[in-house]
């Protein structure tokens, strides 16, 4: 016997956010992931941010992240948070258009932001989403023993 509950037996609501309190969430944490379209697929990679008047900013340098997040396709951003005391969890995705910083003035103003690249490399391109949509969730996060079953810590057996 597990103590795995039906879903709708324990089911806790989800409290869905509104653009104010997803830009405060936002503001609140520096990292997040962006998800872009390369090729024929998606790709996910994690950075930090800064918010700028109702936009997105971040570094990268060259490589497949900028080729991505500067392509026709939309680009997402989900960044995302939890309060051990509460055990209250919230998620916020962005989804838009990023552009490159381009003008002095913009690239001057970018300055301000104090966005420094957590990773060492050059970073000389500043990046701006500018979002369609802002969206975001919170909810109290499950206790392990609703959701454990005796088989989550199981050896898997070898591909042979």
């Amino acid at each position: 016997m597990t103590n795995v509950q039906p879903a709708d037996a324990s089911h806790e609501s989800v409290e869905h956010l509104d653009s104010s309190q997803c830009w405060n969430l936002l503001r609140q944490v520096s990292v997040g992931r962006l998800a872009v379209w390369v090729d024929d697929h998606p790709d996910i990679f994690p950075l930090n941010y800064t918010v700028d008047h109702g936009t997105l900013v971040f570094r990268t340098g060259e490589g497949t992240k900028l080729g991505g997040a500067l392509g026709e396709s939309a680009v997402a951003l989900e960044a995302d948070g939890v309060d051990a005391a509460s055990g209250l969890a919230w998620s916020v995705v962005v989804k838009g258009k990023a552009a490159a910083l381009k003008s002095t003035e913009e690239i001057l103003d970018s300055a301000s932001l104090f966005l420094f690249p957590w990773q060492a490399g050059q970073k000389d391109n500043f990046i701006r989403i500018t979002p369609d949509s802002v969206t975001g969730r919170r909810f109290k996060v499950t206790a392990p023993l609703t959701w454990w079953t005796q088989l989550s810590g199981a050896v898997k057996a070898s591909p042979e």
